[in-house]
């Protein structure tokens, strides 16, 4: 039984934290390097605005601001069901190495398969799934003990190992690719959002439309692990089944936020933090905050990068590991 006190606070918190998406949002669509201002972003959008104002808003921003929100949500949502399930709480998909194993996936799929453009937005995701499973497994096996289970420290330290390795293959493969496509999968390593166009959107929405109920109805089991291996054995919880079910969707929605935004880290270990310090850790009143926090956290960084430097700012990916970074080593000491 939630007590009524915390069920209101939530609310709260939801709505405050729904109500800075929606003002970071307006921000980013009159900021920026075409002129648009705010005055005439409500006019344009009910379709009376010129075609320049109408191409900057409809073609560039709001594209750009929706999938960032989105790509935002899945990795937050990622954070936190690694965190109940390892009962880490520095896990991160691009920290233990799942997101440079969906990057490895996407490089070669870049580089070297052929490409229908009509349908590669929404192919993207599958490739960078398909990286971020073989990573995920590999890092879970060399993880775990058959005497101490899975070691939450040792997952860190074997997924931090696996992150740099992979970064290693990176270079190495496109190292001989041709120097357009370089420069593509440079800016996406970087976590560049410049790229931002609706199918990817189409390609994105999907999953975190499958993936955040599916987590939310799996709340009770994350509360289980999260209480340990002996907890959750004592009452009845198939441990492996759902370890593997649950870390599965913690690597599709890191995969396929991932595949459209590029290796952004950092923002699947602040925000679910921050929604435990706010509403404490019961994953059915952490995550739907976390995912909220994590959307507008990559919305700021998003906003704040591409106007620190014209016309191409700085990539969303550095402005939140200037961030996350020292966030990480905070917590690196503190744990």
């Amino acid at each position: 039984m939630i007590a009524s006190a915390l069920l209101r606070k939530h609310r709260l918190i939801m709505l405050v934290s729904s109500a800075l998406i929606v003002l970071t949002a307006i921000a980013s669509m009159g900021l920026g390097y075409a002129s648009l201002s705010f005055d005439r972003l409500i006019p344009v959008l009910l379709g009376q605005g010129t075609f320049p104002e109408e191409f900057v808003l409809f073609s560039v921003r709001l594209p750009r601001i929706l999938l960032t929100l989105l790509a935002g949500m899945a990795l937050a949502l990622s954070g936190s069901i690694l965190q109940s399930v390892t009962r880490n709480d520095l896990a991160d998909p691009g920290i233990i190495g799942i997101n440079s194993g969906a990057g490895v996936a996407v490089a070669i799929f870049f580089l070297f398969f052929p490409i229908d453009v009509g349908t590669f937005a929404y192919v993207l995701p599958f490739a960078a799934f398909v990286g971020a499973v073989v990573t995920a497994a590999l890092i879970y096996v060399f993880s775990y003990s058959r005497t101490r289970g899975l070691d939450p420290i040792r997952l860190v330290l074997v997924g931090v190992g696996f992150s740099l390795a992979l970064s290693g293959i990176m270079i190495v493969i496109i190292s001989s690719a041709e120097r357009s496509k370089v420069d593509f999968i440079a800016k996406w390593i970087a976590g560049s959002i410049g790229g931002a166009d609706w199918p990817f959107i189409w390609a994105l929405l999907p999953w975190l439309i499958l993936l955040m109920p599916f987590a939310w109805f799996k709340s009770l089991q994350l509360n289980l692990l999260g209480l340990g291996e002996a907890s959750a054995i004592g009452v009845g919880l198939k441990l492996e089944r759902e370890r593997i079910v649950l870390i599965l969707a913690a690597v599709a929605a890191a995969a396929s936020a991932v595949s459209v935004t590029g290796g952004i880290a950092f923002v699947g270990l602040m925000a679910p933090h921050i929604a435990k310090a706010l509403v404490g850790p019961r994953n059915q009143l952490f995550i739907p905050v976390a995912v909220l926090l994590g959307g507008w956290l990559l919305l700021t960084a998003d906003t704040i990068g591409r106007n620190l430097v014209d016309p191409d700012g700085i990539p969303a990916g550095i402005v939140v590991s200037l961030i996350g970074v020292p966030y990480f080593a905070y917590l690196l000491v503190k744990k």
